[in-house]
């Protein structure tokens, strides 16, 4: 999930609490080119207040327009932008076609709840399933799903679709290379959270969208900040803050874990965490040591490039083909 996302769910759920009906967008399907993929969410106000996005503006803005006209009834159905559908303000790009999801929810009770369970799953306690039943007001929930389920499946009487953890990159120690990393990281949805406790390199830190933690990496990790949508990276080659982090982090369900370093300098790490650390193979062989993808980088912003591409990688099932 895109950390967009999660300040929709905030934003649902603020609204209900203050007694506003909510309407729910989720983008379905996308045929040619669009912006934002299937699972991507919108919260509306009637009043015309919004969180999130589906198309990058042109639909949102007919979305709205057609909302404010009453021409959506209160229950659960799918539209259509594009070519056979909704024709928007704006030409979607490249010809392309989304399919939204729209549920609308009154303030109540079972509202808050529902928002309350996605919303515990998005902070990575564990993962749902959300089953819509298409032509009514009905909306359940299934517990203790895996990641291996389809973001959306449609059915001809109900949609499902997954929800689960926002996708976090934590970043050990700042240096050149990690800010660069938090900059791509953000223009890529990811929630990023820098951990970093030497004050001298914090005190004049700030990024838009990145979360700073003055603290160890390590013990943010022990303390439960990484789940399985998480990578971690550590960028400092200070091994007082990389080796804690690599040794904490493997024993996480993270699903990327990778440290910055020459071949010779990795091997020796590894070295290192196994032996201090009393890793088995099995762990120390999660560890992405060099880290990133073999681009020649030799700048920072190269570098930092190749992380965010490997992480990108692992991320999506890819295995790296053989040389």
């Amino acid at each position: 999930m895109n950390s967009l996302d999660v300040q929709v769910i905030q934003h649902a759920l603020k609204w209900l609490e203050q007694g506003h009906g909510i309407w729910l967008c989720t983008v379905l399907s996308t045929f040619g080119s669009a912006p934002r993929g299937p699972g991507a969410m919108l919260v509306v106000l009637e009043q015309g207040s919004f969180c999130g996005s589906l198309s990058g503006g042109c639909v949102e803005e007919d979305f709205l327009e057609r909302l404010g006209r009453r021409e959506f009834e209160p229950r659960n159905q799918i539209i259509r932008y594009g070519e056979g559908g909704f024709a928007p303000n704006l030409k979607l790009p490249c010809g392309g076609v989304l399919d939204v999801l729209v549920e609308y929810f009154e303030p109540c009770a079972p509202s808050k709840e529902h928002f309350a369970a996605v919303q515990r799953a998005i902070q990575g306690r564990e993962v749902i399933v959300r089953e819509v039943t298409r032509g009514s007001d009905q909306v359940r929930i299934e517990k203790n799903m895996g990641m291996d389920c389809p973001v959306v499946t449609v059915h001809a009487d109900r949609v499902r679709l997954r929800v689960g953890a926002a996708r976090r990159l934590v970043i050990a120690g700042l240096s050149p290379v990690a800010e660069y990393c938090a900059s791509f990281a953000v223009a890529l949805g990811y929630e990023v959270i820098v951990c970093d406790p030497r004050t001298e390199l914090t005190a004049h830190f700030h990024m838009p969208g990145v979360t700073l933690i003055e603290t160890l990496p390590a013990n943010y990790i022990a303390e439960g900040g990484c789940h399985a949508a998480t990578a971690v990276v550590a960028l400092t080659h200070d091994p007082r803050l990389d080796d804690l982090t690599l040794m904490e982090a493997v024993r996480t369900p993270a699903f990327y874990i990778g440290a910055m370093g020459l071949q010779r300098t990795s091997a020796k790490r590894l070295d290192r965490v196994k032996r201090i650390g009393a890793l088995d193979d099995e762990l120390v062989n999660r560890i992405h040591a060099p880290i990133g993808l073999n681009l020649g980088s030799k700048t920072p912003a190269e570098i930092a490039l190749a992380v965010m591409s490997d992480i990108i990688r692992v991320g999506n099932g890819i295995i790296k083909s053989a040389l």
